[in-house]
């Protein structure tokens, strides 16, 4: 027979995997390109002289133009629009891009590079390394850099090839540490 009692016992605890900001990244991505997606949408502004009040646009003089002048002056003023759009949808994923370096990786190789705040006392599982631009990352793996005492050294964090992993060297050492993108 079977006893009730063991059914009922207390389960451990277990610990929560990390939850890395993926979703709320992508929440900022959308949010930040919405704008820029919507300017691109919309191929044609209103003409200026729907912008405007009858009273500002002849204040402005706009009322002198003939016919060809105004619609070189609004497909010029749409085409500053659009080239704005597009500029700011491209420093808008780069802002994106960069703020959330490790924690996804956008298909770029280049390094995060920076400096360590504080004091560096070598590589050790499970320490975590704050850089000044506040990125903190913590080591993954065993690598060990023992005997070795910086203040606010110079760091590379480099991406491999395959996968979000990411690999910390220091000054000019030859060691380089497993590392995860905490913060």
């Amino acid at each position: 027979m079977h006893s009730i009692g063991n059914s009922l016992a207390p389960r451990p605890i277990r610990a929560r995997p990390q939850v890395r900001p993926a979703r709320g990244l992508l929440l900022a991505l959308l949010f930040a390109l919405a704008p820029c997606a919507y300017a691109q949408q919309s191929t044609q502004n209103p003409p200026i002289q729907q912008q405007m009040t009858p009273a500002q646009f002849k204040a402005a003089g706009l009322d002198k133009l003939n016919a060809e002048q105004l619609a070189n002056l609004n497909a010029w003023l749409n085409g500053t629009i659009q080239a704005e759009a597009s500029k700011a949808a491209v420093t808008a994923k780069k802002q994106v891009e960069d703020d959330n370096r490790g924690f996804l990786n956008f298909g770029s190789t280049e390094p995060v590079v920076g400096k360590i705040v504080g004091e560096f006392r070598g590589f050790g599982r499970g320490r975590s390394y704050t850089l000044e631009n506040g990125h903190v990352w913590q080591q993954m793996d065993d690598a060990s850099l023992a005997g070795v005492r910086l203040s606010n050294p110079q760091v590379k964090i480099i991406p491999s090839l395959i996968g979000n992993v990411w690999y910390m060297q220091v000054g000019s050492y030859n060691t380089r540490a497993k590392v995860l993108r905490v913060k």
